[in-house]
């Protein structure tokens, strides 16, 4: 099934004729019963995602001994948690639970280019926050020089701007892309690789463009979250007290958990597709999960397994409950 081909023709200098269809048809689940009960999870996964972000994030803002540069990384990873869940999810369930597949050429490139400026953000965000750690490990005496909020804001400030350009740049090559066969996506959302896949022009650029941004915003940071791991366990090597050693472990934990559920599922998946053929139905569930359930597991871990968070948290509900009993006793 496939959207009618009505579309614009507008002629290259080189007398090439360009083919953009009105719409995509998601193709989504194919076949799969009870469907509607996964995307029913997905509601429950998003509302959670919405909840966990802005507590995390207003805890972040309300409590003056989390302003630090450490937690402008933690409240723009989950800025970008939500903001990423919240570009996939609900075209996600628009479409398939109330069976509105088609999606507009304009609004196609628009939702590839949000869901990757966020996917890209998450992944130079944990970069970041690993270079956090690795300071304050390694260098500790001089972690308040170099780790300081107009340092963090400034590296956050050149993921937005790189994550932008470069997402934009890849968003721009597929409008050079002539469709004029299926314009079936088989997919749950307009990705890049099973968008241009269906022109019937050159799409060599957009393939080379796709395959170095993979490499350069997934896997070279995650090569480099690695080392920074490297070079934090030989400085722990270093140190004598037991006690020590493992209080700036602990420090890490939260960090390596988010690091792990991020990296690991979209690695695999990934991997998996370039070596051997993968169902469409378990490729798009396997994606769909790794890009929905990190962003709503990240707040619950930074929460629970950090102590300052939890102790901010616990000093906001203890005065809240003091001015409720003051307000009682007037």
């Amino acid at each position: 099934m496939s959207a009618d081909l009505t579309f614009t023709q507008s002629v290259s200098s080189t007398n090439t004729t360009f083919m953009r269809p009105s719409s995509f048809y998601m193709s989504g689940l194919y076949n799969v019963p009870h469907a509607k009960y996964y995307y029913v999870f997905l509601c429950f996964v998003y509302a959670v995602t919405v909840l966990g972000n802005l507590f995390i994030m207003g805890t972040i803002y309300l409590a003056r001994s989390l302003h630090t540069a450490k937690y402008i990384a933690v409240f723009n990873l989950a800025l970008s948690d939500l903001c990423g869940s919240s570009a996939l999810i609900p075209k996600l369930l628009d479409m398939f639970l109330f069976e509105n597949q088609y999606i507009s050429y304009e609004a196609c490139l628009a939702n590839m280019f949000f869901v990757y400026v966020f996917m890209t953000m998450q992944s130079l965000t944990l970069l970041a926050m690993a270079y956090d750690r690795l300071i304050a490990i390694c260098f500790p005496l001089r972690y308040h020089a170099i780790v300081t909020k107009p340092a963090m804001t400034l590296i956050i400030g050149v993921m937005w701007i790189l994550s932008l350009s470069v997402i934009a740049l890849m968003v721009a090559l597929v409008t050079r892309l002539s469709f004029c066969r299926s314009t079936t996506i088989n997919s749950y959302y307009c990705d890049h690789g099973p968008v241009y896949s269906l022109a019937c022009n050159d799409y060599s650029m957009n393939s080379i463009i796709g395959s170095v941004l993979t490499a350069a915003l997934l896997y070279i940071p995650l090569i480099l979250i690695a080392l920074s791991y490297v070079c934090i366990g030989l400085a722990l090597q270093k140190i004598s007290h037991g006690a020590e050693r493992i209080k700036a472990i602990k420090t890490c934990t939260s960090h390596v958990i988010l690091v792990v559920m991020f990296y690991l599922p979209i690695i695999c998946v990934y991997t998996t597709a370039l070596t051997t053929y993968i169902d469409s139905n378990v490729a798009i569930i396997n994606t769909a999960l790794t890009q929905t359930i990190p962003p709503m597991l990240n707040p619950i871990i930074y929460t629970l397994k950090t102590e300052e968070v939890l102790q901010s948290v616990k000093r906001g509900f203890n005065n809240r409950l003091k001015d409720e009993l003051a307000t009682l006793k007037k």
